[in-house]
């Protein structure tokens, strides 16, 4: 199985970085092919300008940095999202990614005239998402998990159809201890060896 790994998050030591290096061990481990994508490491740019937007219906985006993030998705038969939630929902950086990269002829392909987009990401059949939260799980759910339901609802209806997925979510993350972190990375061991 071919993995993209999507991190985000600006701090090299948080405990992000170690959910990201357990999650790859694991994935490593079970012998599936790992491509790690480190948006803050490698500068993402997030910023749609307006030449970009103004042909977002049309065309792929032109812009040569996106080239090997397009060639990414399409290799991937699995992406594994890891970062923190800030403000109940994703990273700027990451929603900006998305934004630029799952583009019109490179996740879909809008129809002519009337009608349903096409899909292009069918291959993805295995989505999984593994963050970190301040607020208690209780809050997150009233507030509706915004986060969650952009990469498991929205961009999931992408993915083949009997795409599987999973959420795993460090709550309390502010008043966390190196108790629950260590509890947190076993369940993420977990459940990546199940995946």
């Amino acid at each position: 199985m071919r993995v993209l790994v999507v991190y985000c998050h600006p701090v090299p030591e948080s405990f992000c970085a170690a959910i990201r290096d357990t999650a790859v061990d694991v994935l490593k481990a079970r012998g599936w092919d790992v491509r790690l994508l480190d948006l803050y490491a490698e500068n993402f740019d997030p910023v749609m300008g307006s030449e970009e937007r103004r042909a977002y219906n049309e065309r792929a985006p032109e812009d040569p940095a996106l080239k090997p993030h397009f060639e990414h998705l399409a290799w991937a038969q699995a992406i594994l999202f890891i970062y923190p939630t800030w403000w109940y929902g994703l990273p700027a950086m990451l929603k900006g990614w998305l934004d630029r990269v799952w583009a019109t002829d490179v996740a879909f392909k809008l129809p002519a005239g009337k009608g349903r987009i096409t899909s292009l990401m069918t291959h993805v059949t295995k989505v999984g998402v593994i963050t970190t939260c301040g607020a208690p799980t209780w809050w997150s759910v009233v507030v509706g998990q915004p986060g969650r339901k952009t990469l498991l609802r929205g961009m999931r209806a992408l993915c083949a159809r009997r795409c599987r997925t999973f959420f795993l979510a460090h709550y309390l993350m502010d008043a966390s201890t190196p108790k629950s972190r260590a509890a947190f990375l076993v369940k993420v061991r977990a459940k990546l060896e199940r995946f």
